[in-house]
């Protein structure tokens, strides 16, 4: 009797009072948190908005400091975090590059150096085109390619980079070959630059033309994912659109980071604090606003999903070598 009698007293409790919400207790000063690219981009602005969010998790007269350190394509700021001492007052915003930069010799520095505390962005590569294109499904585009090999223009946001690659991905898949046109300045430019028609199509993320889609100037014929992206529900993914046997998955993430070997009570604390924050409908929707989706992939599933990568782009670099 009295056991049920506390288990409807608890059912009564604000869901608050049973499942307190988590803080951190470890900081008795700021914790630096590195943003390894300029301000105002979309990893800048996700970054900007975890932090925010997470302002109420830190103890009374201590903050979370963002610092951008772009520099050598964000190295610098990594290998800051990288080597700093593994008690939590160092964070940096880690980003797909972390998984590519070592295969190709511009980095030391892997996910092995960092412990992950939660993902921030993980949208899918996203193949788009002018509305006023012949292309009106990801089967003609490719067939298309078949057809004209090296003759259809392709933006990318630079040489090497995660867009420049997932093209070369989608040649190895479907047997094709494009016309690599490269942005070194970023995904703004090469998106222009397919709203002007001076290429035939780019690859991004979804979020990134959401604006044009909606305008009716560009449109999104396929994205590689496991599943449709729910800005764009009605784009099939590249398994759906071409009948394939297996899921293409490439993506554009950002995870916050620490350092490697960090005290288990601190990076359990980082982990279930920061879950919280974006499991927050408030921070999702601020991050809907910037037209990226919200994701929980936290702690160790974060860490698997930087594994999984640095092994699909060490593979697929290896292979791009060799031509």
């Amino acid at each position: 009797m009295k056991k049920n009698l506390l288990c409807a007293l608890l059912m009564l409790l604000p869901f608050g009072a049973v499942h307190a919400e988590q803080t951190l207790t470890y900081p008795k000063k700021n914790i630096d948190v590195v943003i390894p690219k300029n301000p105002g981009g979309g990893t800048d602005t996700s970054a900007r908005t975890v932090l925010e969010y997470a302002r109420d998790k830190m103890p009374s007269g201590t903050m979370l400091v963002p610092v951008n350190k772009p520099a050598g394509n964000g190295i610098t700021g990594l290998l800051e975090v990288a080597k700093a001492r593994p008690d939590g007052y160092k964070l940096v915003m880690t980003t797909v590059e972390l998984a590519m930069f070592p295969h190709q010799g511009k980095s030391p520095v892997t996910y092995k150096d960092f412990t992950p505390i939660v993902t921030t962005i993980a949208d899918p590569v996203a193949v788009v085109v002018n509305s006023k294109s012949p292309y009106n499904t990801l089967q003609e585009f490719i067939d298309a390619a078949k057809a004209t090999p090296g003759k259809i223009k392709v933006g990318n946001s630079g040489n090497g980079a995660i867009f420049d690659l997932a093209t070369t991905n989608i040649e190895k898949i479907t047997g094709t070959k494009f016309n690599h046109i490269p942005y070194n300045e970023g995904t703004g430019p090469s998106i222009a630059a397919l709203v002007g028609e001076h290429i035939d199509a780019v690859l991004t993320t979804p979020g990134s033309v959401k604006s044009q889609v909606d305008a009716g100037i560009l449109k999104v014929l396929g994205v590689m994912d496991e599943k449709r992206f729910p800005l764009f529900p009605n784009v099939p993914t590249f398994k759906e659109a071409l009948n394939l046997d297996v899921n293409v998955k490439m993506r554009a993430w950002a995870v916050l980071a620490t350092t490697a070997k960090i005290d288990d009570n601190i990076k359990k604390q980082l982990v279930d604090s920061f879950t919280e924050v974006v499991n927050t409908p408030a921070y999702q929707e601020a991050l809907k606003k910037q037209g990226i989706m919200p994701v929980v992939i936290a702690g160790d599933d974060a860490y698997n999903m930087m594994k999984e990568d640095d092994a699909m782009y060490a593979a697929l670099i290896a292979e791009t070598a060799k031509k």
